[in-house]
């Protein structure tokens, strides 16, 4: 049962007064209060339960605030942007807003996104998405273009999803809809096309969303007064491509048919949401508050003086303008049941506010108003529904998937897992989860055109699987050559035998560049190789030491004179990466992997030797990338180490030395690792003569305290 309270004013003055009405209320870091901001000069920090204003800051006459101040929880000062591009800090002590502190960005700024447990993020006008203390270090920096030309930002949402920062926001482009998913944790971008519903023929007006669990749930309201939803996973299985999602029909008729604005909505609840438009089309505007789980209008209360079409919520408070009055009406929603949904519980009623029991034949989804005989119907049907459920069992959802699988054409088995995984998980999700791979690979089997790609990686990413509990998985995608499934499965198994580890290398190692163009490849672990400037540097001072190292360095016999006789190819060995950047990334899941040497090297023996060659220069490559800077590692986010390096390498050659060794494009790649293997001894032997003089400095270290106050001592090191 949900209720709306009786209604107060918050402000007096005429907030209406800008061209776009309020720009928006944000809470503060104090409890009760929130940041009112004016279109056009002035913001306002109010505290609700007294209903009157703590401080007024206005921008100088000529500016304009273009996008609503907000409060950054850590440190608990206030953020806002005027003029598009200058944007302003200051605290409650500060008075005039142009002595704060002001920086001037280089691109216009659509919206400042601020919530509680992290920093707040700037969002531009062309999609992209900075820090605030990033931002700030740089402001003048040069800000990318994420959307393409001709979208417009229509919306946005920041919320924090299993404990690390979300930013979804919607564009559109000639009447088309795309909904943009930024995930700061990954930094993933994805980008879906909003496609209509078979019922949707109309504009969209207004959006709203909320998290649930494993997908984001996008809500829309339409000119055609309708309510329609799109569920949008947060971990995409394909983050490059633009995806599509299908928009389907939540609620019928929510407000007039006839309405292209004064359209507002948002998520209270996973059961309820606010309505606000005009519920017929002579009608005055009305605020209400649908169930979406049962359909039923709980609650609505008229606004005779009009609105803006803007509607906020936070804790149980709902803020509209009404008429030019800022206004706050209270709510309260209880859990969702049926008794509830049907105006059957006991409870009060304020004056002014209409509680109706008002539902949907569910038998023929026609309409809204129904009349008595329909209410009757209605009861007879729940009555005769009830009777049945008593009588026959309920079948759990798991088992009724497993019977969709064995039946069921791929899409709509894709749909009814959807809708599995975004239902509350039980104790026993792990094994429904094995079951249900074990019934898709048990079909897989059966049909050979059976392939439900997108289900299998949908059950990978719940991170519930093993090799041991789905072994059939990885034959599977071996034989389709699926690669993305490959290396999502490299990624998330532990127990992986090495025969199909080397499977896998071999299929990465052979499948053509064209065909890795058309595939979605995680690239977390490849970092960018087209590093010009310091590859120039390089070229320009070849006597630099590379960890003891120097191509010019007369320790390598008569190598070094095979090897200078073409120092132009060996300049582009040493920088250019001899792998497209889709194929490092699938390769790096193998270095990755778990292994035993002693069962992996009689599968090694089996790779063919231009592989093997194709292998190891890809290794030299990035030992070389990793002697370039101290630590002796690679940037991204989860490149490979130098231990993996060196032991596959020695992997590679102690299985296949005696067969590399013949081929002569090898040749000159096993001399430049011979030469970095004879300079790290080198390196290491000098070490080791130092070794002694250390030990020598710290047992002088140790007889310090025999020392005087003063002494004068020479130390010879040979």
């Amino acid at each position: 049962m949900a209720a709306l309270e009786e209604e107060f004013t918050l402000s007096v003055g005429a907030l209406g007064a800008g061209p776009n009405g309020v720009l928006g209320v944000e809470p503060s870091d104090k409890t009760d209060q929130f940041l009112v901001t004016d279109s056009s000069r002035t913001v306002i920090l109010y505290k609700v339960s007294d209903q009157k204003p703590l401080g007024s800051w206005s921008v100088k006459q000529g500016q304009v605030i273009t996008c609503p101040a907000v409060c950054n929880f850590q440190t608990g000062e206030y953020i806002v942007v005027h003029d598009n591009k200058v944007l302003r800090i200051w605290n409650n002590e500060d008075v005039n807003l142009d002595k704060v502190f002001k920086a001037t960005l280089s691109a216009e700024v659509y919206r400042i996104h601020s919530i509680q447990g992290t920093e707040p993020v700037v969002q531009f006008k062309e999609g992209a998405v900075r820090g605030l203390e990033a931002l700030l270090a740089e402001p003048q920096q040069k800000i990318e273009t994420v959307i393409s030309d001709g979208e417009v930002i229509k919306w946005a949402k920041f919320f924090m999803v299993f404990r690390h920062p979300a930013l979804i926001f919607i564009t559109e482009k000639h009447g088309s809809y795309f909904a943009y998913v930024q995930m700061f944790n990954s930094r993933n971008l994805s980008k879906y096309t909003l496609l209509l519903g078979p019922e949707e023929k109309c504009i969209t007006l207004n959006f709203t969303a909320y998290v649930d669990r494993k997908f984001i749930s996008l809500m829309s309201i339409s000119s055609d007064g309708c309510i329609y939803e799109s569920l949008i996973p947060i971990y995409p299985s394909d983050t490059e491509k633009n995806q599509r999602v299908v928009k389907s029909q939540l609620l019928k008729a929510v407000v007039s048919d006839n309405s292209r604005s004064g359209i507002a909505l948002i998520v209270l609840d996973r059961d309820h949401i606010a309505v606000l438009g005009p519920p017929m089309p002579a009608s005055k505007d009305c605020l209400s508050i649908w169930n979406i789980k049962f359909q039923t209008l709980q609650t609505s209360k008229e606004l005779p003086q009009g609105t803006s079409g803007q509607l906020w919520y936070y804790g149980e408070n709902l803020f509209m303008l009404h008429g030019k009055v800022l206004t706050v009406i209270p709510y309260k929603c209880e859990v969702s049941s049926l008794a509830g949904a049907l105006g059957k519980l006991k409870h009060s009623q304020d004056a002014g506010t209409h509680t109706i029991p008002h539902f949907v034949n569910w038998e023929t989804s026609q309409g809204y108003g129904l009349g008595s005989q329909n209410s009757e119907q209605s009861r007879r049907i729940l009555r005769r529904k009830k009777l049945e459920v008593s009588v026959q069992p309920e079948v759990p959802v798991s088992e009724q998937l497993l019977s969709t699988i064995k039946k069921d054409s791929e899409k709509h088995i894709e749909v009814e897992l959807r809708k599995f995984l975004a239902a509350k998980w039980t104790p026993d999700f792990h094994t429904q989860i094995g079951d249900i791979v074990t019934g898709l690979l048990g079909r897989c089997k059966a049909e050979p055109s059976f392939y439900p790609r997108n289900c299998l990686i949908q059950l990978m990413q719940t991170h519930t699987l093993s090799y041991s509990l789905c072994s059939g998985l990885m034959e599977i995608a071996l034989e389709k050559t699926d690669v993305q499934m490959l290396q999502l499965c490299l990624h998330q198994f532990p127990d992986i035998p090495e025969s199909v580890t080397c499977a896998c290398l071999k299929i990465f190692l052979s499948i053509g560049d064209d065909s890795l163009q058309e595939i979605n490849i995680n690239m977390e672990s490849v970092f960018d190789y087209s590093d010009t400037e310091q590859d120039e540097k390089m070229k320009e001072q070849p006597e630099i030491l590379q960890n003891g190292f120097s191509p010019e360095n007369g320790n390598c016999g008569n190598f070094n004179q095979k090897v200078n006789e073409k120092p132009q190819n060996a300049a582009e060995e040493t920088t250019s990466c001899p792998v497209t950047p889709k194929r490092a990334a699938l390769l790096n899941a193998i270095l990755h992997s778990a292994y035993s040497e002693v069962f992996l090297l009689p599968h090694l023996k089996d790779i063919p030797a231009q592989h093997i060659t194709l292998f190891l220069q890809y290794l030299y490559f990035l030992y070389l990338k990793c002697s370039e800077n101290a630590t002796m590692t690679l940037p991204g986010i989860h490149p490979p180490t130098l231990s993996q390096i060196m032991d596959w390498i020695c992997l590679l050659l102690d299985a296949n030395f005696t067969v590399v060794v013949m081929i002569p494009e090898a040749k000159r790649l096993l001399i430049n690792l011979y030469k970095f293997v004879k300079s790290q001894i080198s390196v290491y032997s000098e070490l080791n003569k130092i070794e002694v003089s250390f030990r020598e400095l710290q047992k002088l270290n140790q007889e310090k305290n025999n020392r005087g106050l003063y002494s004068i001592e020479v130390l010879e090191l040979f």
